[in-house]
């Protein structure tokens, strides 16, 4: 389990102050709120009446069920670590963000991030941690088959974790909303965005492993199938051209820089 910082502590105390639950039991409470992304909460503490739920809205239900003076309370309790965790940028998650892993028989699984936004609340725990800190508190998280995303939308960075390096995608003007995994001949990483089905090979390398890797090579090389990518098969070819034109109109690549990349696209045509 995280720890609190000194300001979570604070917190912490002064919910056990107005509420009259102790420390230990409140801290039990943030945590549970926590899990449940700030909406819910599954908790098992002797001071709530043992084993229940709460759910935003109105719903709790306790072991102690005909205590009403218990169960007003820790509403109050949960309703306002809810509000405290929901100021805390990057700490819940939002949207829709998804990750989905496909086999060449079609099956998937899908799941998102747990929250691992920074917050001042808790100690950051560099388990957990393993991006660039210098970007932030990531919008969304996912990971599936030994590869981890964390989507950066307001630095407008995707950083990914495969076969231990860490590698920092400049995500241009897209908004990224999940990933699939081609698995088996392919094992190209796709991305959705508001222009459908994206090659994660298509975004301009800035990092690996916090090392400048301007244009660096592709991390996934075998180029997505027709069916995956849902579009003609040089339709994100051309689109991945006109936007490094548009970074070398901008200044930020040399024309050389331009060319090779280019001629790494055409190439796969």
């Amino acid at each position: 389990m995280q720890q609190l910082t000194a300001e979570g502590q604070q917190i912490v105390n002064g919910l056990s102050q107005r509420y009259g639950f102790s420390p230990d039991a409140v801290a039990h409470m943030l945590f549970a709120v926590l899990n449940g992304n700030g909406s819910m909460a599954q908790f098992s503490h002797s001071e709530f009446g043992g084993s229940g739920q709460w759910m935003q809205g109105g719903m709790l239900m306790l072991g102690d069920m005909f205590n009403h003076n218990l169960k007003g309370r820790v509403d109050a309790l949960c309703g306002e670590i809810s509000g405290i965790l929901a100021t805390q940028q990057g700490l819940l998650r939002s949207g829709s963000f998804q990750s989905q892993s496909q086999s060449g028989s079609g099956q998937q699984s899908q799941g998102a991030g747990a929250p691992m936004g920074e917050s001042s609340l808790f100690v950051p725990d560099p388990a957990t941690q393993w991006w660039p800190r210098e970007i932030g508190a990531p919008s969304a998280t996912g990971s599936q088959n030994n590869v981890r995303y964390a989507y950066f939308a307001n630095a407008r960075r995707l950083a990914v974790e495969t076969n231990g390096q860490v590698w920092l995608y400049d995500t241009l003007d897209h908004q990224i909303g999940g990933f699939s995994q081609q698995q088996g001949s392919g094992g190209s990483i796709l991305f959705t965005s508001q222009y459908g089905t994206v090659n994660l090979t298509s975004l301009p390398v800035v990092s690996i492993d916090g090392q400048p890797a301007t244009m660096a090579p592709s991390m996934s090389p075998p180029p997505a199938t027709q069916e995956a990518r849902g579009s003609a098969p040089g339709a994100d070819i051309f689109s991945a051209i006109e936007r490094l034109a548009d970074l070398r109109a901008k200044g930020i690549l040399t024309d050389e820089e331009f060319a090779r990349k280019k001629s790494e696209l055409l190439s796969r045509f």
